[in-house]
């Protein structure tokens, strides 16, 4: 059936239409001059929306990922850092991301050069779906709790001082510019020549390895660490590597522990189960980027439990654009009235927003608190830790309501240990693999 060109005479309907009604005129005015989210925020509901919890977890000064992609790295590492400042008696302490990240790039450079190749070896066509999507996502800044994690059990951690920010890391759009045409050529390179692959690999690896090296810095691979605590108490560990540093400092927590539940919410992925995304890593040889699928009240009664018993902050990624107040650094699900402004009845489900392009994971944060109603089980919201900068919100914290977490939360990450037995013992079978472009490997 040939598409209909809009004729003038249903041109015509549709502004007699908009003029029929008096409220339309009022919505053109206001939004024109004052844009669509201040005339649609939920006034009653944004003041009502307290900044006050039950339990809270004290991460000091939040973080910034300035204008890249890092919020996975930036996250994991908050939490990585809470651990740290305690075992090192310190107020404030920050990891380097930039560390964190050049490794990151190194790796999945690796990973994306033999992934293709064994494609190409596999005769994948140039044009296929797989090919394609791998093309157009290769070399972004998002990622994965695992991923993270894969990153800090191979090369450890530093502080911030001993590598700290460079023009790229702050802002990776022209560096990750050049990275993807190294890529992209490399990928052109071996449909041309596929007996040539090995050496195209590692030509690449190399170039990628040059690249990064100009744009963040040479990482170190030992340094000396001293440091004064909050007491004013002089301490020196002399040489240590990266590895060491985290094994010390932040391995008392046992992050390489921490599974990933997540809540699907498509019908025909049960809960209980794993599933994983296809060709999704980082560090050749780490762990599988795999997720157990729970209900989302499990996740919520996780963390819960974690900031109120363990008091460590939790990972966790979320579909962050939807019903947010930036400024004043606020979600709720009733935050802005859109539907009213425009006379649209916006009325998908979370499952329906995943299926059909709607919504899916873009942000990782970590939550820091909790409030609880008096009876000790209702939660009504929940405290963020963001790395946006200070300059936005609660200095930087972000709050919750909890409804909101039900519709927007994904995944969170937990310790293996408090799973009930029939869920560790699901995290011993297959997972269910879903195909690379699947809006479960969303990366935040």
């Amino acid at each position: 059936m040939a598409i209909e060109p809009l004729s003038q005479e249903a041109l015509t309907g549709l502004r007699q239409d908009f003029e029929s009604k008096e409220t339309n005129r009022l919505a053109m005015n206001a939004v024109t001059a004052a844009g669509i989210e201040k005339v649609a925020r939920n006034y009653d509901r944004a003041r009502l929306l307290q900044r006050r919890f039950s339990v809270t977890v004290d991460n000091g000064e939040v973080t910034s990922q300035e204008r890249s992609g890092r919020c996975w790295l930036f996250s994991s590492l908050n939490v990585a850092r809470f651990v740290a400042k305690k075992n090192l008696n310190l107020k404030e302490f920050e990891f380097s991301q930039n560390y964190a990240m050049y490794y990151d790039k190194l790796e999945r450079v690796n990973y994306f050069l033999q992934d293709v190749a064994d494609l190409v070896r596999a005769g994948e066509p140039n044009d296929s779906r797989l090919i394609k999507h791998l093309l157009d996502d290769v070399m972004g800044d998002g990622g994965q709790w695992t991923m993270a994690l894969n990153v800090y059990k191979k090369y450890g951690a530093v502080p911030k001082d001993l590598f700290p920010e460079t023009v790229s890391s702050s802002n990776t759009g022209a560096m990750n510019k050049q990275l993807r045409a190294l890529l992209h050529t490399a990928v052109a390179h071996m449909y041309a020549n596929p007996a040539g692959i090995d050496a195209i690999v590692a030509e690449a690896r190399a170039a990628g390895h040059r690249i990064l090296t100009i744009h963040l810095g040479e990482p170190p691979v030992k340094f000396d660490w001293e440091w004064t605590d909050k007491d004013g108490e002089f301490h020196r560990d002399g040489e240590v590597t990266p590895q060491e540093f985290w094994a010390k400092y932040v391995g008392t927590a046992d992050l390489e522990s921490y599974v990933c539940l997540v809540d699907d919410p498509r019908k025909e992925h049960p809960k209980g189960k794993k599933i994983a995304i296809e060709h999704l890593g980082n560090v050749a040889g780490g762990d599988p980027t795999e997720y157990l699928n729970v209900p989302v009240q499990f996740m919520k009664d996780c963390v819960r439990e974690i900031l109120s018993e363990q008091g460590i902050p939790v990972w966790f990624g979320a579909d962050c654009g939807p019903m947010m107040d930036r400024e004043n650094g606020a979600w709720a699900t009733d935050l802005f009235e859109y539907g009213r402004v425009y006379g649209v009845d916006f009325d998908l489900d979370k499952e329906e927003r995943v299926r059909f392009g709607e919504s899916a994971m873009n942000h990782a944060m970590a939550f820091v608190g909790v409030d609880v109603a008096d009876d000790g089980k209702t939660t009504r919201r929940w405290r963020v830790e963001n790395s946006w900068g200070a300059k936005i919100a609660d200095k930087g914290y972000f709050t919750m309501s909890d409804d909101w977490f039900s519709e927007y939360v994904y995944e969170v990450a937990v310790p293996k240990a408090m799973l009930p037995a029939e869920y560790q013992a699901a995290l011993d079978e297959p997972a269910l693999p879903l195909p690379a472009w699947d809006p479960m490997g969303a990366l935040a």
